[in-house]
């Protein structure tokens, strides 16, 4: 019961909200603020809130949800086949990306920039202790990030293919120093 929060709110209750945020004390005890479990958070707004330009990054919720079911049954010690690993692998990247310090603010192109190189598997192999030095390097060359699209954003508009592209390249050259085959106690 101390992890099922919804129990204390009555039904009626959330079926008049635009929804509910669940707070996980697990994802909080490894780190991860602010500890929004995904998979039981519910909104009636959902994507219509938040700008367009979110929509290239969209199935990093579904990779990660996928990734949260698949981690349980590999701690069983279970024999896994290269697409399994390969979705663990991405997933912990994901987590470690959505771990934010205290105070830290980002805006949405810095976003889109470290959620848009995590999708497209650039921190794929980057040993898991490395990706904060590597989201810290996409941070402070965000003067790199080109101003058009930045603009686009903000005046909610979608990627386009290229701007996505012209993101990407930069922010490839920018993590080639970081790249490298994760050890495999590292995934």
């Amino acid at each position: 019961e101390a992890q099922n929060i919804s129990a204390y709110i009555p039904t009626n209750l959330i079926s008049i909200t635009d929804g509910q945020i669940y707070l996980s004390p697990k994802l909080f005890e490894l780190g991860m603020l602010p500890a929004v479990d995904v998979g039981k958070s519910v909104s009636r707004v959902g994507g219509k809130a938040q700008l367009a330009s979110y929509e290239a990054i969209a199935k990093l919720k579904l990779e990660f949800a996928q990734f949260e079911e698949l981690e349980t049954f590999a701690r069983f010690g279970t024999r896994l086949d290269e697409n399994t690993r390969k979705t663990i692998t991405h997933g912990k990247r994901i987590r470690e990306c959505l771990k934010q310090e205290e105070l830290q603010q980002l805006t949405a192109s810095e976003q889109i920039w470290i959620l848009l190189s995590l999708k497209e598997g650039l921190l794929d192999k980057i040993p898991v202790d490395k990706i904060k030095e590597a989201e810290n390097t996409l941070l402070k060359n965000n003067a790199l990030f080109p101003v058009e699209i930045q603009k686009r954003i903000f005046e909610n508009k979608k990627l386009s293919p290229e701007d996505s592209k012209a993101i990407l390249k930069i922010a490839k050259e920018l993590l080639a120093e970081f790249q490298e085959e994760p050890d495999k106690d590292s995934n």
